[in-house]
């Protein structure tokens, strides 16, 4: 009987996660998991050992080594025969963000939270209802928005109301950004799968396909 596979702890997705070549064609894509994304960031750009991107992503060594050698092989394939690079998908969970310190460097998400927020605190039994936001409108791309409007509902009513800009993070970082807003529900237009499985691992209900007046959309639900 095969041994389960253990969950890759993450501090945030990646905030690019697709690449392509410039001014060719290209007949396929090579997709990267996050997890392999994540052993790349932190052994090539943060230039931690195996060992310590073992403890940080709490898997055995052995394992560490082997996500790390696929994802290696994937980046190299995708550049040398200019395939699609995407990032997607795989065994991970995020980190909680709780903890000031993760692996001796500050948390990613506890220094997105800190840098992007300025987010108001919503009440205990309030709802945080997040809409992706242009002039009034429900902004048709979840990928593109440059700004979430949020909505803290009690009752029924709506208590308090605040527009937030996003800092340029693409879609790949925007769950992580709603999950450190403390949104409980998101109204959007269009919005891809991954974004959407990021939403559900985050216990934020969707509303995906609306379009319209962002305060109608709301005070309809």
């Amino acid at each position: 009987m095969a041994r389960p596979t253990k969950c890759r702890r993450i501090c945030s997705e990646p905030a690019y996660d697709i690449f392509r070549p410039e001014g060719i064609p290209t007949d396929g894509q090579v997709n990267m998991t996050v997890d392999e994304y994540e052993a790349i960031r932190l052994i090539d750009l943060d230039r931690c050992t195996h060992e310590q991107c073992a403890r940080q992503m709490e898997i055995s060594r052995t394992t560490v080594t082997e996500i790390y050698e696929s994802a290696r092989y994937k980046l190299a394939y995708s550049i040398v025969h200019g395939k699609v690079l995407n990032i997607i998908g795989g065994n991970y969970r995020f980190c909680k963000g709780k903890d000031d310190f993760c692996c001796d460097q500050t948390c990613i998400r506890m220094s997105r939270f800190i840098s992007a927020g300025n987010f108001e605190g919503k009440g205990e039994q309030q709802m945080r209802i997040a809409v992706t936001y242009e002039d009034g409108k429900i902004f048709q791309h979840f990928g593109h928005t440059e700004q979430f409007k949020l909505y803290d509902v009690e009752n029924g009513e709506i208590k308090k109301v605040q527009v937030v800009d996003t800092n340029g993070q693409g879609h790949g970082a925007l769950a992580s950004f709603l999950t450190n807003a403390g949104a409980d529900v998101l109204i959007c237009g269009g919005i891809g799968g991954g974004a959407q499985s990021a939403l559900a691992e985050a216990g934020i209900q969707l509303l995906g396909g609306v379009s319209g007046d962002a305060d109608e959309a709301v005070k309809n639900i």
